[in-house]
């Protein structure tokens, strides 16, 4: 395993990227983000996420965190994932973590707590939350508008009309380029900017107005339609 650990600043995020080497990233403190082309993966410090080599993605933060990735080499792994997993990180895992990431830890010791770590390793189901980005050069101008502030009300008229084009059109286009339709992507778009906000332990009275939902019970109910459980346990099953 190689280690790095840091803080990064509010609002931070990596270029998207991949490597070779599998990866572990989770926050010691903070919420982490991270995104692929099959979903859109929020870590609070009880959950890290297993990223296969090859894998393109951006990781990043909305309030800060302290970051620590570990990369594991795939021809010495005797565990992995085929696709991005979701893992359950436990105390023990939690200090786990932070000892093989800490300057003092003498190589002996690390080798030895290395081989524990990939019998702790134990994966959440759960099902990811988020949606592609179109291409077109208009519906990315809306896609823009909407994850900028996923409360914005209007419709996809009034959203057609802001960029200039019919609203047919515009929803002809999502369906093209996302694979699934207007109103599917921005639900997608607004439970997917409501998770760092529930990771962080935001009520959800406080939410559900800041991701474009006018009631928390209307939250809920899209939330556990999409996802198959309600907001208050994703992060706790």
């Amino acid at each position: 395993m190689v280690f790095g650990a840091g803080t990064l600043p509010a609002g931070h995020w990596f270029d998207e990227h991949e490597h070779p080497q599998h990866q572990i990233a989770w926050a010691a403190r903070g919420v982490l983000t991270v995104e692929t082309m099959g979903g859109h993966w929020v870590l609070p410090p009880t959950r890290a996420l297993w990223i296969p080599g090859g894998t393109t993605h951006r990781t990043g933060t909305l309030d800060g965190a302290i970051m620590h990735g570990i990369y594991l080499d795939p021809e010495r792994t005797p565990v992995t994932y085929p696709a991005p997993t979701m893992l359950r990180v436990d105390r023990l895992m939690h200090e786990l973590l932070l000892h093989l990431t800490a300057d003092t830890t003498t190589d002996a010791g690390r080798e030895r707590a290395e081989a524990v770590v990939f019998d702790l390793l134990d994966p959440v189901e759960v099902i990811p939350i988020g949606a592609p980005s179109p291409g077109g050069p208009r519906t990315r101008r809306v896609a823009d508008i909407l994850q900028a502030d996923p409360s914005d009300q209007r419709t996809l008229a009034e959203l057609a009309a802001a960029v200039a084009i019919s609203p047919r059109t515009l929803a002809r286009g999502f369906l093209a380029e996302t694979g699934i339709t207007f109103g599917q992507w921005r639900t997608q778009v607004r439970l997917a900017a409501s998770l760092p906000l529930l990771a962080s332990g935001l009520p959800v009275a406080r939410i559900a107005p800041r991701v474009g939902y006018a009631t928390p019970s209307a939250y809920i109910a899209a939330f556990h339609r999409e996802v198959g459980v309600s907001p208050a346990r994703y992060f706790t099953r």
